[in-house]
């Protein structure tokens, strides 16, 4: 039971200011929601393609690599003819995330990745190589295979591919830039000055 006395204001059980922060306290939830749904439909197809594991990798691994690749002695394989480390090149903040937005590629009508079709070997002509080598004595690597002529993506060891859409232009912009004069890549000829 409370007391009032005469000529003192009475008090109500919520201050407009408590209403103030309630409802500020719950815009801060709806905008935090609102940004959640929002980055899930700007990488939902890059998550099936790649898988959740993997597209965690491309965004955070501490070692990326560069490599040159042709087509080794045996069937099948590639062999790599040149490696950079890129884990400090400059753009390559912006090309993870464009590695994992899915208006970047041009994806098939059919799902994620419907493309059966094995392209040549010699299709595949650069990869990157995003690993964990040397963080808490893992070293697990994500291989991605590039196709630049034909405009492909795909990851080694899963199935399928995508088209690289405006992410290749880019993509080759930022190899030039990085590998500067130790590579030469137009219409398909490699060049790897000796060391």
């Amino acid at each position: 039971m409370s007391r009032t006395f005469p000529g003192m204001p009475q008090r109500s059980a919520v201050s407009p200011g408590t209403w103030l922060v309630v409802g500020l306290l719950l815009l801060g939830v709806a905008a935090a929601v609102a940004g959640i749904w929002f980055q899930r439909q700007q990488t939902r197809r890059c998550l099936d393609f790649y898988g959740a594991e993997a597209a965690r990798r491309i965004s955070t691994a501490p070692h990326v690599e560069l490599l040159l690749l042709e087509p080794g002695s045996a069937p099948r394989r590639l062999r790599v003819s040149g490696r950079l480390d890129v884990s400090q090149a400059a753009g390559l903040v912006h090309l993870r995330r464009g590695l994992v937005e899915d208006a970047n590629f041009r994806w098939p009508d059919g799902g994620a990745a419907a493309t059966p079709e094995r392209l040549p070997l010699d299709s595949w002509d650069v990869a990157m190589v995003f690993s964990t080598a040397g963080v808490s004595g893992e070293s697990e690597a994500l291989v991605i295979d590039f196709d630049r002529s034909g405009g492909a993506i795909a990851v080694v060891g899963r199935p399928g591919r995508i088209g690289l859409g405006r992410l290749g232009a880019g993509l080759e912009k930022w190899m030039m830039s990085t590998l500067g004069p130790a590579i030469s890549l137009k219409q398909g000829q490699k060049t790897v000055p000796a060391r």
